[in-house]
């Protein structure tokens, strides 16, 4: 069997199989995926429409929730057009450059949404113990600098694993069982030695996943205790609204998230692995914008001005 040296780009292609190979379902799931993403994109969209729109919302939570939605909007735009289109033209191919390429992209927004969330964990935190320094902690300017330092990390890391897997030789039966280039299955495809690479994986996931879930975990169960002493019952809907819609979002993200790894290292099989990766690629950045507007009184009334106003306007 042939190899593709490490680092050609042009010996070669994957081949996303997608999530079933029956030419009869292929209509069903374009129309199933276009409209999800049109959703996702609109929904994150009149999120960050409405918070720009509002002067009441330019606050450090709505600052970070608005990244968050302009990160879920990327991050559904770098896997499924290309699934789209390869669903449309009859193909299933991705060029060994793209597949890296779309690798490093997920893992930088994969990496982003983490940290934003960490970040919106830290803001409930300083505004429930610290409600009376809470403008002098969290400034704009710490609120960009840690949009920036997610940012960074994950530039790093997804660098890091990119290059580690331009490294790889692989096989010509570059088959994989998913809609998107994902780093566990492509690694499973090589023929070189994969050691290191597994261990990058094992030790990344463990300092950038479940560490900053952890610190998520102290700073909600905190705020949860703290809330239950309030003494008004408007108190505390409002605090458990307002953290509950977090939380959401928050398991979400790394119960997907933690799903799609342990399906893609263990003994699932490939086609369970890649629909568990459609709940974080495609479900959960489409509910996030429903989860944040439906349970917030401050962020429907903006949506509600948003569109009177660009009514009015037309």
């Amino acid at each position: 069997m042939s190899k593709v040296k490490p680092g050609n780009f042009s010996e070669t292609e994957f081949f996303l199989l997608g999530l079933s190979e029956d030419p009869d379902l292929q209509p069903v799931l374009f129309g199933l995926f276009l409209s999800t993403y049109m959703v996702t994109v609109i929904g994150n969209l009149a999120i960050i429409l409405a918070i720009i729109h509002d002067s009441h919302l330019h606050t450090p939570m709505y600052f970070f929730l608005s990244n968050l939605s302009l990160v879920d909007i990327c991050f559904t735009t770098t896997t499924m057009p290309k699934m789209l289109v390869n669903i449309q033209v009859k193909s299933k191919s991705i060029s060994y450059a793209g597949c890296l390429t779309q690798i490093w992209f997920v893992l930088v927004f994969v990496g982003l949404e983490n940290g934003i969330l960490v970040t919106m964990a830290y803001d409930r935190f300083v505004a429930i113990f610290h409600p009376l320094r809470y403008n002098v902690i969290m400034t704009s300017e710490l609120c960009w600098l840690l949009v920036l330092l997610s940012l960074v990390i994950s530039v790093l890391d997804a660098t890091l694993h990119t290059l580690m897997a331009l490294q790889l030789s692989f096989c010509t039966n570059l088959e994989i069982p998913h809609f998107f280039c994902e780093l566990a299955h492509v690694i499973k495809l090589a023929c070189s030695d994969i050691f290191i690479n597994n261990i990058l994986v094992y030790l990344v996931t463990g300092i950038l996943g479940v560490v900053p879930l952890s610190g998520i975990i102290f700073s909600y169960t905190q705020i949860m205790f703290s809330a239950l002493k309030i003494p008004s019952a408007s108190g505390k809907h409002k605090a458990f609204s307002i953290c509950g819609s977090h939380l959401i979002v928050v398991s979400l993200f790394y119960g997907t998230g933690f799903g799609v790894y342990l399906s893609s290292t263990g003994t699932h099989s490939s086609q369970k692995s890649a629909i568990v990766s459609v709940m974080y690629t495609v479900v959960t950045p489409m509910l996030n914008p429903f989860i944040y507007s439906l349970r917030n009184k401050d962020m429907i009334g903006a949506l509600r001005s948003l569109i009177s106003t660009k009514t009015s306007f037309s």
